[in-house]
């Protein structure tokens, strides 16, 4: 994959609101169908997960980064009709457990959060988020897009929760188009 500062791809797009959108953030870091990846390096993990400096990073670190962001692909692609990686779960868990995730009760509420400020809390943290937003129900609207060289993560707003592209302009238009084709007899000559 070529290393990327920034991708652009659906940046107008409206991010998922209030803490789901941290990992949309995450996931969104790779553009599988170009090849550019946004996380090539512990550094620009400290960014995409908002860590001080004084947070040691290395190697190990980012390949669990990457770890989990693909494991919360796989969810949010089984929220918009696909199957989850089996293996899905398991390193979510395991997130969870690094970061020591416990349960915090404050003035009548409660919430989950990692017990240290560490690339291990902050990757517990988004599966507190995900567990958090599975237990209110948005969750099911945070969709992996149905193209199978996207998977770009998206929020579904649409009333019914029937959205399963990206941006209907990008990824839709080339799933209805491909279809169109293969769909249409092939000419077999030109007059």
């Amino acid at each position: 994959m070529e290393p990327v500062d920034s991708i652009d791809y659906l940046a107008d797009a409206e991010p998922a609101p209030g803490r789901l959108a941290l990992v949309e953030r995450l996931v969104n870091t790779v553009d599988h169908e170009h090849g550019r990846e946004m996380l090539f390096s512990p550094e620009r993990l400290r960014e995409v997960l908002g860590l001080e400096r004084s947070v040691r990073i290395g190697a190990a670190d980012l390949r669990r980064a990457l770890e989990v962001r693909e494991a919360l692909r796989s969810l949010a692609l089984e929220n918009n009709g696909g199957v989850a990686d089996p293996r899905a779960a398991d390193v979510l868990e395991e997130a969870a457990a690094r970061g020591r995730l416990v349960i915090r009760f404050d003035a009548g509420t409660s919430r989950l959060e990692p017990a240290g400020h560490s690339v291990d809390g902050a990757l517990a943290d988004l599966v507190g988020i995900v567990h958090t937003a599975m237990a209110d129900g948005t969750w099911s609207r945070l969709k992996a897009c149905r193209r199978e060289v996207c998977g770009w993560l998206f929020y579904d707003r649409s009333r019914n929760r029937s959205a399963v592209w990206c941006q209907m302009a990008v990824c839709g238009n080339r799933v209805k188009t491909k279809a169109y084709r293969e769909r249409r007899p092939a000419r077999t000559g030109r007059r």
